[in-house]
């Protein structure tokens, strides 16, 4: 651990060493350099602080959330100017090769000074996160979109043509901090009118207390007329902390499975209901956390169960990277699989329907939105909540609203 400090730090000097660069091309003035200075000095001291302190037995915290906050506020941007300037001292280095060996210019110095004009350039590039990443915390982090979803199935039972699920995961309860926006959001969720409400697991960070706060305001969520179901994700585990005791961890775990109750949710743990709707019904399926990087706790085989491969079957499995390595390829066809875990990163950029873009696309190939193969379908809900930075830029977090139709069209 002390040696990933030792290598932290050291870029993050190397980083500095190059900020404070730019900053004596741009400003002469002694006084303000060394006031600028001395500022970043104390963010670095209170960084390395906070992430020394941070104790896995408590987990996150708004502490540390806050603490990733300016560590990604100061250094992202930090970080782009130092690329930016790596990029000019390639090119001056170059150039001062060149002129050493071709001699046309006795006497020029081998490295010229650094050009103004660059490190301006360097600075309005580096803006652009520094703004987004203050954006994302202050107004991003809450900005609720409703997601409507139309999918067609050929195999869909008549009478659920039109059938409409609102899709909500990844809620963190651990990490709200406004009350308001919170209500808002169950709001936005009851105004869908839809005839079935699915959560896709994640309900806390960590422990099971984080929520009781937020009890009474999810039991907001009105009763759908096909019901509220639910399964857990990788967090509601408990794995991420430090347990007095594998006593202490199971009754927290015991704690969360109840909490999906405690706000109306038929908690499914392997296992499979079916949605009856007239003469026709539905095969609803839930699995537990099966993750290719996490734990793997769910049991498709169990919870399907006698399912054939002809009924029309809406799987939740929190991580996507389930649907990708098992659920696709299973024969019993699970014609729609609802998941989450992503986040979309909560960093990136979208323009629906035209551009689609976050580092998530490097660890899952199904990170956010509708994905398909052979007529089996994926949806990843970008989440509700957030986690580990108190932030959202350009991936916003979801309300999705998914209506089945029968047919053969994709729209």
């Amino acid at each position: 651990m002390i040696f990933r400090f030792i290598f932290l730090f050291l870029i993050l000097f190397i980083v500095e060493l190059y900020a404070f660069q730019v900053l004596k091309t741009l400003i002469k003035s002694r006084p303000v350099l060394f006031i600028i200075e001395g500022l970043s000095l104390l963010f670095l001291v209170y960084i390395a602080y906070s992430l020394m302190q941070f104790d896995r037995s408590v987990g996150q915290t708004h502490k540390t959330m806050f603490t990733m906050a300016l560590l990604l506020i100061v250094y992202v941007p930090k970080l782009i100017l130092t690329l930016v300037l790596i990029g000019e001292d390639i090119f001056r280095l170059g150039a001062g090769a060149v002129n050493y060996f071709a001699n046309y210019d006795k006497g020029a110095e081998f490295l010229n000074s650094r050009r103004k004009f660059v490190s301006q350039v360097g600075l309005g590039i580096a803006a652009v996160p520094f703004l987004s990443l203050i954006y994302g915390i202050t107004v991003g982090k809450y900005n609720y979109k409703v997601i409507k979803q139309r999918i067609f199935f050929p195999d869909l039972p008549a009478g659920f043509d039109g059938f409409t699920i609102t899709h909500i995961s990844d809620v963190h309860s651990g990490s709200f901090d406004n009350a308001e926006k919170i209500n808002y959001a169950i709001d936005l969720v009851n105004e869908q009118n839809s005839d079935m409400i699915l959560f896709t697991g994640d309900i806390v960070n960590t422990h099971a207390n984080e929520m009781h706060p937020w009890i009474e305001t999810f039991n907001k969520i009105k009763k759908h007329e096909y019901g509220k179901y639910s399964v857990l994700g990788n967090h509601d585990y408990g794995e991420y902390v430090t347990w007095p005791s594998e006593k202490d961890k199971d009754n927290n775990f015991n704690a969360i499975k109840s909490l999906y109750g405690e706000i109306g949710f038929n908690l499914l743990l392997n296992e499979h209901t079916f949605i009856q709707k007239g003469d026709d019904k539905i095969a609803l399926v839930g699995v537990e956390n099966w993750g290719h990087n996490f734990k793997q706790a769910g049991d498709l085989n169990k919870a399907a169960g006698q399912l054939k491969k002809e009924d029309f079957k809406v799987l939740m499995s929190h991580d996507p990277s389930h649907w990708e390595h098992v659920v696709q390829n299973d024969e019993k066809h699970y014609q729609l699989t609802l998941s989450g875990h992503t986040h979309g990163m909560q960093f990136g950029i979208e323009i629906p329907g035209y551009f689609k873009w976050s580092l998530a696309q490097y660890v899952y190939k199904q990170w956010a939105g509708l994905y398909e193969n052979m007529g089996r379908y994926v949806y990843v809900n970008r989440g509700f909540g957030f986690h580990a930075y108190p932030g959202r830029v350009g991936i916003m977090p979801e309300i999705t609203v998914i209506e089945l139709k029968k047919g053969d069209k994709v729209a």
